[in-house]
């Protein structure tokens, strides 16, 4: 690939010209510009986007930060991977770069994990990233106060987080949560249990906020032995449905914190001879891909993913060039109808 030197000799002019050329093309008459644009094609010339931003002290590169590594299952989760399809596909419409920092196992070799974020913040300015997308695997929230405050534009996926330049984006997770008990109760359920997320993550905590309201709005007093944790993944989804058949009285129906765990609901009740949703009612969250196509169709409370990633990449642009903080972003949820809970 030809070099910004070769550029200028060919076109007969400084390198600092053709430098002006991609960094700042309104300084450079329209001939010389388009001269140096052609050869550039010609000879599948591209800026040293490292080069750049020390030029112009604004990077195109978006670190995204994510606490999780190969042990963990956060890669896999099907609706993280909508999210992020939808964050690159808008930062790459505008110019923009998402570049992966790894937060733990080898990051921690180089100083940098989310025990240690002050190490990220000052790679951040070392490499003149524009901002951060945080996600957080629900274990060092505390941390992401960190980059709140450090001046760098930041936005946070599903975590609050309030700083001079840091927003975050989430989804009406208790709405969406209250509108799902609500179903079952209008069809006639009165013992409606729940699986949730971990403890200490945001959306788990506002879903069930949001379950523990549809069941008082119903005048149904929320039983303890009902809420049953789990990890948004099938496995844990099996187990808590598994404890919750095996009460005296166990559920007619359960509301899933996810769609992964409300399939391993399915795979349990059907081990215990149940059938989905004679015998028991189901309602996820998330819609994902399988939702609709697992049998029966789950009932489920969707979220905008591809709309969630692009209300990231908005946010973080804003800041970015307009250097002050946006304002939180709630994206609607909406109850999507199917087989599993009688109704579709």
């Amino acid at each position: 690939m030809a070099t910004g030197r070769e550029i200028a000799q060919l076109c007969g002019v400084s390198v600092a010209t053709v430098s002006r050329v991609f960094n700042q093309p309104e300084t450079v008459n329209e001939e010389t510009r388009s001269r140096v644009l052609r050869v550039a094609r010609e000879l599948d010339y591209r800026p040293n986007e490292s080069a750049r931003a020390l030029s112009t002290k604004q990077s195109t590169m978006i670190g995204l930060v994510w606490d999780t590594d190969h042990r963990r299952p956060g890669w896999r989760h099907p609706y993280l991977q909508d999210v992020l399809i939808g964050l690159k596909s808008a930062l790459s419409a505008h110019g923009y770069h998402l570049l992966m920092l790894a937060t733990s196992g080898d990051a921690r070799e180089v100083g940098a994990s989310l025990a240690d974020p002050v190490g990220y913040v000052n790679m951040t300015r070392r490499h003149h990233l524009g901002g951060l997308v945080l996600i957080d695997s629900g274990s060092d929230a505390d941390a992401f106060a960190t980059f709140a405050q450090s001046g760098v534009p930041c936005v946070a996926l599903d975590v609050p987080l309030d700083g001079p330049r840091a927003t975050y984006v989430t989804t009406d997770n208790f709405g969406g949560a209250r509108e799902a008990v609500r179903h079952l109760v209008g069809l006639g359920h009165k013992r409606i249990a729940m699986i949730t997320g971990p403890a200490g993550n945001q959306p788990s905590e506002a879903r069930v906020a949001g379950y523990r309201q549809a069941l008082l709005d119903a005048g149904l007093v929320p039983r303890d032995s009902y809420l049953v944790a789990g990890d948004f993944y099938r496995g844990s989804g099996t187990a808590a449905a598994q404890r919750l058949l095996a009460l005296d009285e166990p559920p007619t129906a359960v509301f899933a914190a996810s769609d992964e765990m409300a399939v391993g609901a399915v795979l349990a009740a059907r081990a215990a001879g149940l059938s989905v949703p004679r015998d028991l009612a189901l309602v996820g969250f998330d819609d994902i891909e399988v939702a609709s196509v697992v049998e029966p169709a789950l009932t489920t409370v969707a979220q905008d993913k591809p709309g969630f990633g692009v209300a990231a990449a908005k946010a973080i642009m804003a800041m970015i060039t307009g250097g002050e903080r946006e304002e939180p972003v709630v994206l609607p949820a909406r109850l999507v109808v199917r087989g599993s809970c009688g109704a579709g």
